[in-house]
């Protein structure tokens, strides 16, 4: 028997409408009816929550097969959301690019490291870009940081994407203007990135 076709068999055995069921495992009456219509499962907490309600063990509500399969998909969602964490501090520390010596400048013949803030000898429009995604980068860093303190469902790949996109074009831009330490340091992160965005599939 499926775990959707348990759930109401149990619920109505115990003479419990969805939204009663509901308010005993603390969750809205939309989960208990995505998981009554087969769409969904309770996550493990949810689940022993059941299991304490209807007083039956965990193995008799999910199959060996469900329990496989959403173990998995909390494993997921774990890996995802640490990965769009570490996402978001990477792009918070981009402010650093503001205060470090990772930009050459040349004054008298000579070149000199300096920090982006500090940043003189070059095109007014180039230095705004360079301050605009690194700007960019550190302010999507913090939204992408509030959307996970709100835990805003199907927010975390597409913060990541935007994130990614945006240490793409930072390490493109310090490249073409030649500063190859700020380059090297957005091409580390964005291969962190890279490496995260692969395991968190």
């Amino acid at each position: 028997m499926e775990f959707n076709t348990r759930l109401q068999e149990l619920r109505k055995q115990r003479g419990l409408t969805q939204e009663e069921l509901a308010g005993l495992l603390f969750v809205s009456r939309t989960a208990v009816s995505k998981w009554e219509s087969g769409r969904g499962f309770p996550n493990i907490e949810s689940l022993k929550a059941l299991s304490r309600v209807f007083q039956v063990p965990v193995d008799t509500l999910l199959s060996g097969e469900e329990l496989l399969t959403l173990a998995d998909g909390e494993a997921r969602e774990k890996a995802g959301a640490l990965a769009g964490l570490v996402f978001a501090i990477l792009d918070c520390m981009a402010l650093l690019l503001l205060f470090l010596p990772l930009f050459g400048q040349k004054e008298a013949g000579l070149a000199r490291a300096v920090s982006l803030l500090s940043l003189q000898a070059t095109v007014p429009w180039v230095r705004a870009a360079y301050l605009g995604i690194t700007l960019s980068a550190v302010l999507w860093g913090l939204i992408s940081l509030s959307l996970q303190a709100a835990k805003r469902a199907g927010a975390g790949k597409r913060a990541m994407a935007v994130s990614f996109m945006l240490t793409l074009a930072g390490a493109v831009a310090f490249m073409a203007g030649n500063h190859p330490y700020a380059a090297a340091l957005m091409l580390f992160v964005l291969f962190t990135k890279g490496i995260l965005l692969l395991k968190s599939r």
